[in-house]
């Protein structure tokens, strides 16, 4: 048997361990359509008129029933959810939840508008300030979207969806609590609402169930172990070294030796050149304490 090592990027048929699960779509080699779920994913579609329209699409159903027929359309995937639950109700609050909040009423103002406001933007507040200024936010149909690389995100406001999307993209069963990187990649491809990273690493550091069979492996931390008070001078001492001081005096010393003795708190300074070896140090030490102190118990 030869083993010939290849490199991340040409592995491509990596064993199913080793990777991410891949969604149960016909694209999949591994596609099981008994146990495919029936959930709609949301497009837009862009022509050059730049006419948004939504369609709806099943994973069985083909291409979006939109009625174009034109080759020129491009069809741009900029939601998926992931919950069977969520279909256009939830789209129809969203916007209700919009006129609610005071920021992204504000928000909603300033993207309608051709032209900036300092008067609205002075009121309002981060990150959809910044978001707002960099064009990462933008409005389709009324629903806000969240621009992040390659993708959007559909922008939540009201709490019983985060609730909601947080609990399918962790809780659900067939999403297995996986831990917080893996949960993050797919949320961020289907929502987004303020310091949603942050809510998010929350809810998966509190979930009961990762808490209990998520265990640590490997050996347990050591103790704090108590450093003996000394009982008598120079019985143990704390020692470092200072570089980089400006040479000084004949022998041009640029490092500095400092002994102190936790007894009587009193210090020696020690020069001698930063080149110099453990031998040197040693010889050094020796000389200048062992011989008039006598050899330390501890030293730290």
């Amino acid at each position: 048997m030869t083993i010939i090592y290849k490199e991340g990027k040409s592995h491509t048929n990596t064993d199913g361990l080793s990777r991410w699960p891949l969604d149960n779509v016909k694209s999949n080699p591994a596609y099981d359509p008994e146990v495919a779920v029936q959930i709609p994913i949301h497009f837009i579609e862009i022509d050059r008129r730049k006419n948004f329209k939504f369609s709806e699409w099943a994973p069985e159903g083909g291409t979006p029933d939109s009625g174009n027929t034109d080759s020129e359309v491009k069809e741009t995937s900029i939601l998926g959810i992931s919950s069977s639950e969520l279909h256009n109700e939830f789209f129809n609050s969203a916007m209700k939840a919009y006129a609610k909040h005071k920021q992204c009423g504000i928000l909603l103002q300033l993207l309608q508008k051709k032209y900036r406001s300092p008067e609205l933007e002075s009121q309002l507040e981060e990150p959809l300030l910044r978001d707002y200024k960099e064009r990462i936010l933008f409005l389709i149909d009324g629903l806000l979207y969240h621009r992040e690389k390659h993708t959007s995100a559909h922008t939540i406001i009201d709490r019983d969806y985060i609730s909601l999307i947080l609990q399918e993209f962790h809780d659900c069963p067939y999403m297995g609590h996986t831990r917080e990187d893996r949960t993050k990649e797919r949320v961020a491809s289907t929502a987004w609402w303020p310091k949603w990273a942050q809510e998010l690493s929350e809810y998966i550091n509190t979930c009961g169930r990762c808490q209990n069979e998520n265990r640590k492996h490997g050996k347990k931390y050591g103790l704090l172990q108590h450093i003996e008070e000394p009982k008598h001078p120079w019985e143990t001492i704390n020692m470092d070294w200072v570089t980089g001081l400006v040479p000084g005096s004949k022998e041009n010393f640029n490092a500095c030796l400092i002994l102190v003795d936790r007894f009587s708190k009193s210090m020696r300074c020690l020069p001698l050149h930063k080149e110099h070896t453990a031998m040197d140090t040693a010889l050094l030490f020796w000389n200048k304490i062992i011989s008039t102190c006598g050899v330390p118990k501890n030293h730290y």
